[in-house]
């Protein structure tokens, strides 16, 4: 019975720190509708393996709750949910708007240019805030492996947004300027570092 108590408290207390990132995680990776339900899933496999859980916790279930979104079954789903959440991400306004938020809209065009794999590791790194260490455990690779493939997707996210014309817009629109794009990369991958 005090062993019920005290797993039902650790995986309150796994669930309560982690639920919000494992969130963002999925809905970056295949956007907000798919998102709960991985989640779901997620939380549910660390209840069943609770004791297979390390600490720190987020890696592990990352790395969950990638497996989950890698479920076949999902594919489409997946596909059409994510083309439809960067369309709303990268959606120009009609009209003026300030020039960080141009620069912004290029960056996040750049990393859908991005191959798959390229995108995932910037995203674990740069937006969920994993060490090269902890994203590799994600990735199921060496830390090694993982900086080299980050590396390698830092270059193609400046490429990227180097080459990156955005879209004409109805009416007149502001212009991402080249130095405010590389501006925006720079500081993506300095965070990441």
């Amino acid at each position: 019975m005090a062993d019920e108590a005290h797993d039902e408290r650790r995986f309150t207390a796994i669930y309560d720190e982690c639920r919000q990132r494992v969130w963002a995680y999925a809905a970056s990776r295949a956007g907000r509708q798919v998102a709960d339900e991985v989640v779901s899933e997620t939380f549910a496999v660390a209840w069943r393996r609770l004791a297979d859980v390390p600490d720190p916790a987020l890696p592990w279930l990352l790395g969950v709750a990638r497996n989950v979104l890698r479920g076949g079954h999902r594919a489409e789903v997946r596909r059409e949910s994510f083309a439809t959440e960067l369309a709303r991400w990268t959606a120009r306004p009609a009209g003026d708007i300030a020039e960080d938020v141009a620069e912004r809209l290029a960056v996040l065009r750049a990393m859908a240019a991005l191959p798959d794999g390229d995108r995932e590791i910037l995203i674990l790194v740069a937006w969920q805030g994993l060490t090269p260490r902890d994203a590799a455990r994600v990735v199921g690779c060496s830390p090694a492996a993982l900086r080299v493939r980050l590396h390698r997707a830092r270059r193609r996210l400046a490429s990227a947004a180097e080459s990156a014309e955005p879209p004409p817009a109805a009416g007149q629109a502001a212009k991402a300027s080249p130095a405010g794009t590389r501006r925006q990369v720079k500081t993506i991958t300095e965070e990441m570092s």
